[in-house]
């Protein structure tokens, strides 16, 4: 079968773009800003993303150039949408794969009603504790770094609104779910806290964000897609 390559637009990249990503698994944020400015060189050129996303998520990226870098925090404090799983029964110091399981809980008193009701307790706004494992910073320093060394800060919690929350497959240990959320919302947090809820643990062991404010991951272009369809156009002269 023929593949079908995506139509792109004509870009105005220093007039201002708002490029749709899909997140490869284990790269940063960072790491894709820093793909699609280096596709420019040796153009100088204003790039920034509109919202981390953790290395181990995937998903949609917002990536604004040129004079729309601007108008990232608008797009950052859209509404957004997540797909993901979390593993019930055991608990990590990060919420997630980042770091290894430190405590094991037993399944075998979990119904599959007790797990579906869970969610009707985080739907609205609530008080949410950050990840010690973040890149919030606190004096100066983001939070992972502290955590990495051992050290222990006091958090402090954030209001968050979740909107939805429904569990799409549950086939322990692992429970699949969507939410929609605010911005700032740890869905790392929200897998700590739903494990708790059970009296049990939980971690996130995989996540993908689906949409930020009207954008969709349906739209979303592949990086090395875009960057090759930069270099390519890089040599035009009407490119900017």
């Amino acid at each position: 079968m023929t593949e079908i390559k995506k139509a792109f637009p004509k870009f105005d990249f220093t007039q201002g773009e708002v490029l749709l990503l899909n997140k490869p698994y284990k790269w940063t944020s960072f790491d894709v800003v820093g793909k699609i400015r280096n596709s420019f060189k040796p153009l100088k050129l204003k790039v920034g993303h509109a919202g981390t996303l953790d290395p181990l998520a995937t998903g949609l990226l917002i990536i604004c150039t040129g004079k729309l870098t601007k108008q990232i925090d608008i797009y950052q404090a859209e509404e957004k949408e997540y797909t993901g799983t979390f593993t019930l029964g055991a608990t990590t110091p990060s919420y997630d794969l980042e770091t290894e399981i430190d405590q094991t809980f037993d399944l075998s008193n979990l119904t599959e009603a007790q797990i579906l009701e869970n969610c009707e307790h985080f739907i609205g706004d609530l008080d949410q504790f950050p990840p010690a494992h973040s890149a919030i910073k606190v004096d100066g320093e983001r939070l992972y770094l502290k955590a990495r060394r051992g050290e222990e800060v006091a958090l402090k919690t954030r209001k968050v609104t979740i909107k939805e929350f429904e569990i799409t497959r549950l086939e322990l240990p692992e429970v699949d779910f969507r939410v929609v959320c605010s911005k700032g919302t740890y869905i790392r947090s929200l897998a700590k806290d739903f494990g708790e809820k059970l009296n049990n643990g939980a971690y996130l062991s995989r996540l993908k964000r689906t949409r930020s404010g009207n954008f969709k991951i349906e739209d979303a272009f592949e990086i090395m897609e875009l960057v090759n369809h930069i270099r390519e156009i890089k040599r035009e002269e009407d490119f900017k």
